[in-house]
């Protein structure tokens, strides 16, 4: 994780380059370089994410997938929509898919749609409620793209992604391709769990959390901590809350 905007994710013994971390709009970073083609798991494989450890098994179905260094900047809006998800005011969002990216919208839609309804999600607070629209005002979107893509709306923002992060600037939460693909070493084996640490960090940062840190040895890490920089002690967890709709947080981070 990284700058406020970007999502953070952590890897344990891995040392990702230094981080520049900006207060502005919102969000963390992420970490990996971009790879021309890379084995992952098969991209139509979107199981459940799990209670937020990387404990999951692979998916058996592998493929070879090229991930662009960037693409042309314009997206697809999923079709459809959802019904409202949780208490409070209701957040309209958009989700957007980079042209040309060989992504279902639709699937990926319904991923970040299971994600934000999560009951260990930002509805247990309470007041936040969300609803995914195809049309007319939104609140913010998030849209997969490219590294070079997610490079370009990030700085628009003042936040430096590096072609390895994500962000959350303005209304735009912006996913790496490279790490919906391929996650972190840390969450290499529940890419799924790691695509809903992405959300709810940048979507956190979207309501105005900050970055907090490690709240002690074997405690699990929470969503806003900056993971990629290192679990310091903490466990592997991508949620908010836990399943009692604890908060799960930490000391402020600098």
């Amino acid at each position: 994780m990284t700058v406020l905007g970007v999502a953070g994710f952590a890897a344990v013994g891995w040392a990702p380059p230094a981080e520049k971390d900006v207060k502005a709009e919102a969000g963390a970073t992420e970490q990996a370089k971009p790879k021309p083609d890379v084995t992952t798991r098969n991209p139509s494989s979107s199981p459940t994410p799990s209670s937020g450890s990387s404990g999951g098994s692979p998916s058996p179905s592998q493929t070879r997938v090229t991930i662009p260094a960037t693409g042309p900047g314009t997206f697809v809006t999923a079709s459809g929509g959802s019904g409202k998800v949780g208490t409070g005011k209701t957040l309209r969002y958009r989700v957007d898919v980079e042209t040309g990216l060989a992504l279902s919208t639709a699937d990926v839609a319904k991923e970040v749609e299971q994600i934000l309804a999560d009951p260990r999600g930002w509805t247990a607070d309470g007041r936040s409620a969300f609803q995914r629209v195809s049309s007319g005002p939104t609140d913010f979107a998030v849209k997969v793209a490219t590294p070079g893509t997610v490079d370009k709306i990030c700085a628009a923002g003042g936040l430096d992604t590096h072609g390895d992060y994500n962000c959350s600037v303005s209304q735009n939460v912006m996913v790496n391709l490279e790490r919906w693909e391929l996650a972190t070493p840390v969450y290499a084996k529940d890419v799924p769990s790691y695509r809903a640490l992405i959300l709810n960090h940048e979507v956190g940062h979207f309501l105005g959390h900050g970055h907090v840190a490690c709240p002690g040895a074997g405690m699990p890490a929470p969503a806003m901590m900056q993971q990629i920089k290192g679990m310091h002690g903490c466990v592997p967890n991508v949620w908010p809350y836990d399943s009692d709709g604890r908060l799960i947080t930490g000391p402020a981070a600098p």
